[in-house]
This record gives C-alpha cells, structure tokens and sequence, in this order.
C-alpha cells in the first residue's frame, strides 16, 4: 500500500502500526500537505459485519468528541473496498516506547501523565464512550511532551470470543478489566482499571501480570494480587501506590467510579492532602456498620475497612507521630512536584529524531522543526535548477537523532543567480505552462489567432522574447495557433442539412436561431443568412450563427410537461431539441426552441408548447438558469 493515493488524497508514506483489525500509515495530505494518520480496516475484515460495524463505531465515536487530550478525527471515507479513518497524526512516540526506554517513570511524571489521561477519558464517558482498550500502546506522547489518547473504538473485543481473534488482539489483555477478561459487560470503571494498570507500568516497568498464555493472563486479571509496587520501586509514594491498587481493585465497586474521581484523588496524593483521600473498600462493608472515620494504611497495604468512633481518643504520641509522617510526605510530594514538573518534558522526550527536510517549503521546514523542540539556522545559496525558498540540503541528515534545543541547518536555493526567458515560440501551450511555472513566472493567453501553418493550440508569438533577462514573478504574454477551418456556405440549404455540414467542418453551432417568418411555402426551413460567410478561414471550433425561414402555418407543435424546482428568485428556463432521425454530426447539435423567465410564485408544475420548423423525434433537454436539470423524449407530429 506504500505510495498508494487514497480519495485521490492522501499518499500513504509508511506503515506506523497495527491493530487487531486495522493498519496505520502515516500520509501526506496532498492538497494542505500535512502529514496524517490513516488507520485503515484489514481487507480480510471488509465483509465481516462485526468489525465494519466496530470500524464505523469508532469514527462516530470520534466525531462526537473534541479535546485537546483525544488524537483528533479529520475524515472518514471509502477507496473502493478500503474502510479508512484520517486521524490527526502525533509526531513522537507511544507511551509503551517510553517505558521501554526509560525502564520506569518518575512517580510524579507518571502521575501527572496519568491525570492527563483520565482528562481525555471523562470527556468520553460524558459523550457516552467507553474505551475499552486503554493501555500505554494506545497513548501518544508528542514530541512537546503533549499526551494523547488515541483509538477509541476498535479492536474491542472484550467478549470470549477474543481469546481466539490472534495475537495482535489479545495483545490487550495485560491491560484488560477482570470482566472484559471474563465476557462480562463493561463500564467507565473498566476503564479506571485499565488506568491502573497503565499506571502500574509506568511506576515499576512491568506489567501486573504475566503468563506462558494469554488465558493465563486473563485468569490473573481474576483471581491473583499484583506484585507490591515497592517490590520493583519502592521511592514510590504510599499515596500514590494507594490510588494505583484503588483503580485495580477486582470488584468494580470498590474502584473510582469516574475518571475525574481518580484525577481528583492524584492531584491529593501529588499534593499531599493524604487525610482527604478514600479508603480501599477491600472488602464489603455491613450495611448496618457506621461509615465515619473510615481510614487507609498510608503504607499501601491496606488491609480492608478499619471503623473507628468518631470521638475516639487519640494519644499524643500518635498524634505527633501522624503529624510527622503527614509533614515528610508533604515535603517529599513538592520537591518532587517540583523537580518532576520542571523535568516532565526532559523525561519523556528528551531527544529528537531528525526528519528528511530535502525539497520541502523553507518556510514549513521551520516550523516543524522549531514544533519539535530544535533550533533552525538557515544558509542561503543561489542554485541552477532548484527554485527560490526550497530546502537544497540538510545538516545533520535524516534519522540521526539530536537533543531537544539543538540546532539542524538547512541550506535554501536563492533560485538561479540570473534568469533567461526560455523559448515558447513552437511548443504546445501546455507545455509552455509547465515551463513558465517553473520559472516563477505567470503566463497568459493573448490571442488564438487563425494559422494555415502552426498546429492548433502552439505557441506563435511571445513577449517578452527568449532570451531576455527576467525574474519571478513576471508575466509572458503569448499568442496561440487556433489552426484553421473554413466555414462551410449553408445559404439556402435545408436547416437540417445546414447543422450537418457546420458540424462536420469541425465548426460548432450557435444553438440559438434566428427565425424570419415568411409566406413562401418553398423558403420554410432554409437557411436564410449565416455569419462568418461561406468560406471565410477561421480558428477550430469556431460557433457559427445561421438564420431559418418559417412559416407559421408549417410549424410542427407538441405540448410537454415542466416541472419547476422550488425557488425564491427567478427561474430562467431554456429548451433544446436534438434530432434522432438526421446523421450522425447532426445529431449531435442541439438548439434552443423554447426560452422563459418564471417568477418565483409561478406554479411548479405547468405545461409548455415545443414548436419546430420540421417533424420528427426529438430529444429534449430542460436547462434552469443555464444548468441541465432533466431530459426527455417528445415526438412533433
């Protein structure tokens, strides 16, 4: 598919991913010359009812949602049996890379990246979206360090037939709720858990669970504990590993019930208002039993519901020691607010791939590279060939990789030191086209004149002359062959004939004609003047206006029905006949036998009288305000 065009629009450049049901290329939009992200159906899925339906869910999911933390959809469409989706396309890397590369993410990083998360994820459960596939794969960190969720609404496969679907779609299940894994109905909180585990990740560098199968997997997600957080990173702060299980609990009603609760609960933790945040309702508590004074283990092992009185008596030693434990942690959450808000950018994309910036618009090339977090030095050098304000070449080259601030220089033609007017006397107009537009310069028509010895449609004449010193941005003027024809004399020839002979001569017809009523029976139908005259040498295609005698009571009539579109203006309505019984160049030459102008209360539906000088069949056409609108047969008896 590389190099394929698709809607005659976008130019697939390469492949960026695959999904369980679709591919994702990145695409050059030809006609604003953005790059974007076209996700397109699998071709052995184009028939398959279910996944066109999930593939056609996921665009209406994504048109009712607009914010800044969701990739954005651009356009949807068909190319022949391809089903695609034009998706804004992030430049940088999925969240999965960025595990990968760093091992795990500072808990504040991680914190403040899952917040951002949980922002896109209630906008979409407040349109009535679910995800159902959240995990780091599918988050998109740019290369400014901006987050955004993408794909919503493919490849969710949460009943048990997923489990046989292949790889690419049970590569979800590290991330999967324990009722998706178990075919049950879904929720915002299946969501929340997928967060957690998303979070989890980011925290440790693992998943919570793993096994030889994909089934094993899913019987974890069930019935095991993860590993402790602190087994794999114990720096990480108690409050936060409380909302990480929290958004992990099995039973979805001890998790957060929204996105924006789990958000909430973090920015606590982050901020060290530990006293304010929820319990994990590990177990179901008594209906009977009192909820005041509920509590959590700020050592992250919680174990269940702890009910104390409300005025219970604290000792002064508790009490300091709470107070010291709530004042370390406090300090520990800012510094590394601090330290973490400072360096989120530096922690997650703190280099740069170079992109190929050879040919591309000066202009663009800056702006994306600036966009990318580097620095631009521009070196500008006259070149031959390679027009004004194009990239020549490019310091350091394509895929080498540079830190953010960085500085990439681009060298940029001037375009040639001196110009010459090319030669266009003798080459065809559209080549000259091509010519000039290469230059810079604009060209225009003078003049087709008539010429017995230059082909139609060459170039006779320009100004200013090959070989005169020009610049961009000038205008060539040129004088055009038409070739030559000569007008056939139609005088006195029966009206059919008359059109044929135009026809035939290469020549076209004027289709409104003159009509000279007269009482000579022999004249009826006969051209009775024409201009240019017979025999006058003329450019190709040249129209040609002839006048008919009539007499009015040698006229064939027929009556038809119109049908008048709705309007709040005038309505110009025009009539043609076409012969179906004269030769073939005639036939093809209609002219006008009924014109009108209908006022905007006239009645839709009326009948008007066709008249011709000759019987026969006819086909007619209805033109409103010079657009055809419907045609007909109609037979003048």
């Amino acid at each position: 598919m590389i190099g394929r065009i698709l809607a005659d629009r976008y130019r697939l450049v390469e492949q960026i991913g695959v999904g369980g049901m679709a591919i994702v290329y990145r695409a050059q939009d030809l006609r604003t010359g953005h790059s974007v992200a076209v996700k397109l159906l699998k071709p052995e899925f184009n028939r398959d009812a279910e996944f066109v339906s999930r593939f056609q869910r996921e665009a209406e999911a994504a048109s009712k949602m607009t914010h800044h933390n969701i990739v954005n959809l651009l356009d949807v469409g068909m190319d022949g049996e391809n089903r695609y989706l034009i998706m804004e396309h992030v430049q940088g890397k999925t969240l999965k890379e960025v595990i990968r590369q760093k091992g795990r993410l500072n808990p504040t990083v991680a914190a403040q990246v899952t917040i951002r998360i949980l922002s896109a994820l209630q906008h979409a459960h407040q349109n009535g979206i679910i995800h159902r596939d959240i995990k780091p794969q599918n988050i998109l960190v740019h290369a400014d360090g901006h987050i955004k969720v993408a794909d919503f609404g493919i490849a969710r496969m949460a009943n048990s037939s997923t489990l046989t679907r292949g790889d690419s779609v049970m590569g979800s299940v590290h991330y999967f709720s324990p009722e998706q894994a178990s075919g049950q109905a879904t929720d915002v909180t299946s969501d929340i858990y997928s967060v957690g585990v998303t979070l989890y990740e980011m925290l440790t560098g693992h998943v919570p669970f793993e096994g030889d199968t994909q089934v094993a997997i899913a019987m974890q997600h069930l019935h095991s504990q993860p590993t402790p957080i602190e087994a794999y990173a114990p720096d990480v702060p108690p409050a936060i590993r409380h909302v990480c299980l929290m958004a992990m609990e099995k039973n979805p009603r001890y998790r957060y019930q929204s996105a924006r609760e789990m958000a909430a609960e973090l920015r606590m933790a982050l901020e060290g208002r530990t006293n304010e945040m929820q319990p994990r309702l590990a177990q179901v508590q008594p209906a009977s039993a009192p909820r005041q004074g509920v509590s959590y283990n700020t050592s992250g092992e919680h174990p269940g519901v702890r009910i104390a009185p409300r005025r219970a008596a604290r000792q002064p030693k508790a009490n300091l020691r709470w107070w010291l434990v709530t004042l370390l942690v406090t300090a520990v959450v800012f510094y590394g607010l601090y330290v973490g808000g400072m360096a989120i950018y530096e922690k997650l994309v703190n280099s740069v791939v170079v992109t190929d910036y050879i040919g591309a618009d000066v202009d663009s090339a800056t702006r994306e590279i600036q966009r990318s977090g580097l620095k631009v030095e521009v070196v500008e050098i006259n070149h031959p060939t390679i027009a004004e304000g194009v990239v020549v070449l490019q310091t350091p080259l394509e895929g080498e990789t540079l830190s953010k601030g960085d500085t990439l220089v681009l060298t940029v033609s001037k375009g040639p030191t001196a110009m010459a007017m090319p030669q266009l006397v003798g080459s065809s107009l559209q080549d000259a086209m091509k010519v000039v537009q290469s230059y810079g310069m604009t060209l225009t028509l003078v003049e087709r004149v008539v010429s017995p010895t230059v082909r139609a449609d060459y170039i006779i004449t320009q100004i200013p002359e090959a070989g005169t010193a020009c610049k961009k941005g000038d205008v060539v003027q040129v004088t055009v062959s038409g070739g030559v024809n000569y007008v056939p004399d139609v005088m006195g020839e029966d009206f059919n004939d008359a059109i044929g002979h135009i026809a035939l001569s290469g020549l076209t017809m004027n289709p409104n004609i003159q009509y000279l009523d007269t009482d000579t029976a022999s004249q009826h139908n006969k051209v009775a003047a024409q201009s240019p005259a017979g025999d006058t040498a003329v450019i190709q295609g040249t129209q040609v206006t002839i006048s008919v005698y009539r007499v009015q009571s040698m006229l064939h009539r027929q009556r038809i029905a119109l049908d008048l579109p709705e309007s709040d203006s005038l309505v110009t309505v025009r009539v043609t006949l076409t012969s179906t019984a004269t030769s073939a160049a005639a036939n093809q030459v209609e002219y006008t036998v009924y014109k009108a102008d209908y006022p905007a209360n006239s009645a839709r539906k009326t009948e008007i009288e066709l008249v011709n000088p000759t019987a026969g069949e006819y086909v007619y056409r209805v033109y409103f305000n010079e657009v055809f609108a419907y045609s007909g047969t109609v037979v003048l008896p």
